[in-house]
Order: structure tokens, then C-alpha cells, then sequence
């Protein structure tokens, strides 16, 4: 059997999961709305199981840890995502946030909320930080983790108005195309 081609994104609140909801849509992707949540809900077995039983790749999933220090619900559940060999990670979408305590992770790019594509990182609000480093509650994570494809953008569905679900989330689509197109998929 193939593995389940799987795209993580550092955030559930529900802004996010419309706006997640869309672009799965508009990359032709499944995602499981049900891993959405702030902070996540489901533990990582729970959120393979759906995995799963997706009906076709990529599976776009939601994880979340609501500003909590250390890795919280959201990190378990992506930890445990990540780790298993039944599935094929392609990347991850982090979201940034304004923590004022951050050590920050290095991205492979960003999406600025003009939809550009950075080498830095990118604020809350989608703009470049003229840094490599993105500041997220759900990314510490993610530093341990070598050769993964990490996309930061601002805050889902928003960016000053510049994601909105009804202009097709196109910053956090965006995102998605561009895990798939440096993974190869």
C-alpha cells in the first residue's frame, strides 16, 4: 500500500480551518477538518486513523497547540504524525505568531500577504521579517526535524484581508503549492 501524502499546518482556530478547508480544495487535496481546533483536540493516532482513510492525497491536516509552552497538544499530535512510518510528510505549513519569547525555527521559504515568495520569514500578518526565522506556538517541534520543507505564512484567512476565504484563501493555497512543488509531488 502507498503512503498517504500528508501536508501539516501550525494552525486550527476556525478562521484557519475555512481557510485551510479552501485551499485543500483548490490543490485538489483532502483535508480533515476534524483536526481542527485551538488547541487540537485529537491526539496524533486519532488524526493518522483519518489520515488513513483519506480518500486520495495530498491529506492536509490542522495541529494546533493555543499558545501553550512546551510541546503541547498540537506538537504530540504532529510528533506523532511525523514519526510514523506509514505516512509520507511532505511538508509543513507554520504559521507565524507575535510570541514575544522566541527562539525561532529556520523556514525553507515564506509567502508574504502580497502572495510573494521570500527566502525569510513572515509575521502574524503575513509581512517579511527580512529573517530567516518564523516564531510560532506550535513549531518547536519542528526544529529537531531535518530536510522537511517548512513554509511560513501569517495568520490564515487573514493578512489584511489579503487571505479571506471568500477571495480563495490564496496566500494559504499558495503555501500548499509550494510544499508540493519543492517535494517533488
Amino acid at each position: 500500500m502507498e503512503k498517504h501524502k500528508v501536508i501539516l499546518v501550525t494552525d486550527g482556530d476556525m478562521v484557519a480551518k475555512g481557510a485551510v478547508e479552501k485551499a485543500a480544495s483548490n490543490i485538489g487535496g483532502r483535508c480533515i477538518s476534524i483536526s481542527a481546533g485551538n488547541p487540537t483536540v485529537l491526539t496524533g493516532g486519532e488524526i493518522l486513523d483519518y489520515i488513513n482513510k483519506a480518500a486520495h492525497d495530498p491529506v492536509v491536516v490542522m495541529v494546533d497547540d493555543r499558545g501553550w509552552e512546551g510541546a503541547g497538544p498540537g506538537e504530540q499530535a504532529m510528533d506523532t504524525i511525523l514519526q510514523d512510518k506509514g505516512v509520507d510528510v511532505l511538508g509543513v505549513v507554520a504559521v507565524s505568531s507575535n510570541g514575544k519569547d522566541c527562539s525561532g525555527l529556520n523556514v525553507t521559504c515564506s509567502i508574504t500577504k502580497e502572495g510573494k515568495i521570500i527566502d525569510g520569514s513572515v509575521d502574524k500578518n503575513g509581512s517579511d521579517m527580512h529573517s530567516g526565522y518564523i516564531c510560532g506556538d506550535t513549531l518547536s517541534i519542528l526544529k529537531s526535524k531535518k530536510d522537511l520543507i517548512i513554509v511560513g505564512i501569517g495568520d490564515p484567512g487573514k493578512m489584511d484581508f489579503n487571505d479571506e476565504i471568500e477571495k480563495g484563501a490564496p496566500i494559504t493555497t499558495k503555501a500548499l503549492q509550494e510544499v508540493l512543488k519543492r517535494s517533488g509531488y
